[in-house]
């Protein structure tokens, strides 16, 4: 039996990067998958072709998640398509690296908005649709979060408020069977790292070799931890941050 057969995951931005390797390995486990996106309905929708090329069940909704209406609505389409939810994946995030001279109120709330009030909304809407059965919430943070770098200032502190959110949550959820625990990615190899000049460039050669096992990470590496986590291999873990990271040290 498939490790998540008969369970309904959502996954927030999930048309790209380490959200749609989430929700291709999800559903390669028998999830049925809630795609979220933003803007990218092309990337969504080829994340949902892709699933169901292969056997899977998969939608695209979209959704911002900084917006409580658009969240709210967001639930509503995945319990009107599978009635339920029992995995909540808040992988939607944004950053934005640059001086402290130079952070202004509109990046400092861009940035709180998506990857701490988002997550927090999130949480919030799928409480409802896990209802007594209980539920599994994956958050992913960042290594960032407890070894921020120069310029990432704000950044780092939403990753490490989320953090602080995982294990707050894992004691207020106490005896509700709602299991939770955050994933901090390190230097992994994605659209926006390419797009932002990073993959290729002496700053990826120096990440690397403070890197113990010596090489950029790979989206399916943080989906298979994401997999362990949100199955039954995990029932007894929560309220914890664990690194996907290669080991990095010196960040």
């Amino acid at each position: 039996m498939k490790k998540l057969e008969n369970k309904v995951a959502l996954i927030t931005g999930a048309s790209k990067g380490i959200g749609a390797a989430i929700a291709k390995q999800f559903a390669a486990e028998g999830a049925k998958v809630v795609v979220n996106y933003a803007s990218s309905k092309e990337g969504a929708d080829r994340v949902v072709k892709e699933i169901t090329d292969t056997g899977g069940t998969a939608i695209a909704v979209q959704g911002d998640v900084s917006s409580e209406a658009e969240v709210t609505r967001l639930f509503e389409e995945t319990r009107r398509a599978f009635g339920t939810l029992d995995i909540l994946v808040n992988n939607a995030g944004i950053y934005q690296y640059e001086p402290i001279e130079e952070v202004s109120a509109k990046t400092f709330h861009d940035q709180f908005n998506i990857n701490v009030l988002g997550s927090i909304l999130a949480i919030q809407s799928s409480l409802k649709l896990f209802g007594d059965k209980g539920g599994n919430i994956i958050n992913i943070s960042s290594e960032a979060g407890k070894t921020p770098l120069p310029t990432g200032s704000v950044y780092s502190a939403t990753k490490a408020a989320l953090d602080a959110i995982t294990i707050s949550l894992s004691k207020e959820f106490s005896g509700k069977n709602i299991r939770i625990n955050s994933i901090l990615p390190g230097v992994v190899e994605t659209e926006g790292s390419r797009s932002a000049g990073f993959i290729g460039s002496e700053a990826e050669t120096k990440f690397v070799a403070n890197t113990p096992l010596g090489r950029t990470g790979q989206p399916d590496d943080i989906a298979k931890v994401a997999v362990f986590l949100a199955s039954d291999d995990s029932a007894w873990i929560t309220g914890e941050k664990i690194s996907v990271s290669g080991g990095i040290y010196g960040l």
